[in-house]
């Protein structure tokens, strides 16, 4: 059985990863990178005439090449968990006061993210490559590279998850963590790649923030040390498992209550921006308020009329969880 909450903590962790200070802002300098392409075209706006205009295939030979970069570091980080499961597996009785020892670990590197006194852990010495990677083996290989010479900011998150994955003493597990972690960072990459100029708006707008996700990465590490430390993280997600043993048998029993709440909440989604907007006096007729707001709306009728049933959906992906 999955560790659920095992999985969906190291999909934030990679998240964090990506949000960190010293990963964020040079992102657009690893895009152009391992593409080739100069930021200058990149953030070229797109021409009405798209004959005209290189920038399509420019974002085709991005994706492709962010892509490979993606699966470069996965692979890295997914054999290094592999080779500390597999480790800890032969270790038998031995691993149960090494987990305790991982807990504390992980403890301390997370108060290192907040309060910054390991020197040696924030040297600033990053994995670099002096020429630029060529074909999608060359992106690949450099993925590989930029997960082998992580940052040091981000190493601490990344080890933890690491500590997280290997004490469990079994290779698949282990896998799935790494997978989940690798893709907690990969997706935004990859949502970098296809949309590259609002990216580079949202980077320095989320520069006065980078200070407190740090401090959140901090905390996260120290909850999951302080459980694995105290050996209640396993009860903790026996206690999750219950609950959503409770939430698949309310959502196949499908009576109107199931139907009608889930209807209401997607119709309160469906609102929610709007009336952000409004309280904010900004114009609510723009298409990323008109889109996602009638796409919320649309889903609430489908669950009203009973033609879309979202609690049973959810019910058995968290089945499908369960059965990993």
């Amino acid at each position: 059985m999955l560790d659920n909450l095992s999985f969906f903590l190291a999909f934030a962790a990679g998240l964090l990863s990506f949000l960190s200070p010293c990963v964020l802002p040079l992102i657009p300098s690893y895009l152009c990178f391992i593409s080739g392409i100069s930021l200058s075209t990149l953030s070229r706006e797109p021409q009405e005439d798209a004959g005209k205009s290189p920038r399509a295939g420019y974002n085709r030979y991005l994706i492709a090449r962010t892509l490979c970069f993606i699966l470069g570091f996965s692979a890295v980080f997914i054999f290094l968990s592999m080779l500390l499961a597999t480790t800890f597996s032969f270790m038998g009785d031995v691993a149960q006061y090494i987990k305790g020892a991982a807990g504390i670990i992980i403890i301390i590197l997370g108060l290192n993210i907040i309060f910054d006194f390991l020197a040696f852990l924030n040297y600033e010495k990053r994995f670099h490559l002096s020429k630029r990677p060529r074909g999608i083996a060359g992106a690949f290989l450099a993925g590989a590279a930029f997960g082998a010479g992580w940052t040091p900011c981000v190493g601490p998150i990344l080890g933890s998850i690491l500590l997280l994955a290997g004490q469990s003493g079994k290779t698949g597990t282990a896998v799935l963590y790494l997978g989940a972690y690798s893709m907690g960072l990969g997706l935004p990459f990859l949502g970098a790649a296809l949309f590259f100029n609002h990216f580079l708006k949202y980077v320095l707008s989320l520069g006065p923030l980078l200070p407190r996700i740090r401090q959140i990465s901090g905390m996260l590490l120290i909850v999951i040390g302080t459980l694995i430390l105290t050996r209640r993280f396993q009860s903790l997600n026996i206690l999750i498992i219950k609950g959503q043993y409770h939430f698949i048998q309310w959502a196949e029993a499908g009576t109107p209550l199931v139907r009608l709440l889930l209807a209401g909440i997607l119709l309160l989604a469906a609102l929610l921006l709007p009336l952000i907007r409004l309280l904010q006096k900004k114009p609510v007729r723009c298409m990323r308020i008109i889109l996602p707001s009638g796409l919320f709306g649309v889903l609430s009728i489908l669950q009203f009329t009973g033609s879309l049933d979202c609690a049973g959906l959810l019910a058995r992906w968290l089945l499908y969880l369960q059965n990993l």
